[in-house]
């Protein structure tokens, strides 16, 4: 039976190349959606994310029932879950950027701006790095991936980190969830290849 991936819309996120990469990925059904009814019988959710986390956050909010299905499929559900970018960024407890803003609360942590050890270091930390796994996980593995963004998360549950100026989270996961801080989507046969496993995955 093909699976159902709901991929969520909420006005903040590279919405068409995620599914496009998603179904190159090998994925049936992808379905670009802002309805919790839809995401609450999806057999595997994507949370995408581009912006300012507090905004990101409000928007996805302001959804209705968005997050309260999303709780409810992936906390209480189990179903594979991944967060890209500012979807991994919202897994967390809170966010400071403008301000303090409350995150899903899934992964305890926080996202503040980015402060290189190396004042040469720009930021926004941009273009291809290396991902390191801190612990062995089933979707992450060693390679180069795509970044953009000028804050980072710091917390529970690190499963891969970067270098930029100083080590920098790469991906966040527990049980059913994943959080990649990079762009799959923009990240070529390595970015692929990880979606690939995200739709094989049985947590």
């Amino acid at each position: 039976m093909a699976e159902h991936v709901a991929l969520i819309d909420y006005g903040a996120g590279n919405l068409h190349s995620v599914a496009n990469a998603l179904k190159a990925a090998g994925a049936s059904t992808v379905e670009i959606t802002a309805n919790a009814a839809v995401v609450a019988v999806a057999d595997r959710i994507v949370l995408p994310g581009v912006g300012a986390f507090g905004a990101c956050a409000a928007a996805l909010r302001a959804l209705p029932g968005m997050t309260e299905a999303l709780t409810v499929r992936v906390i209480g559900g189990g179903v594979p879950f991944l967060g890209i970018c500012v979807g991994m960024q919202l897994m967390a407890t809170r966010g400071l950027e403008f301000g303090t803003h409350p995150g899903l609360d899934w992964i305890s942590g926080e996202v503040a701006a980015m402060t290189p050890e190396d004042p040469d270091a720009r930021i926004p930390h941009m273009g291809w790095n290396d991902v390191a796994p801190t612990v062995a996980h089933p979707l992450i593995e060693p390679g180069e991936a795509y970044f953009l963004h000028s804050y980072a998360f710091s917390g529970r549950d690190v499963i891969a980190t970067t270098g930029h100026g100083g080590s920098v989270v790469a991906a966040i996961g527990r049980a059913n969830m994943l959080g990649v801080q990079f762009h799959p989507e923009k990240s070529q046969r390595y970015g692929l290849a990880l979606l690939e496993r995200f739709l094989r995955w049985r947590p």
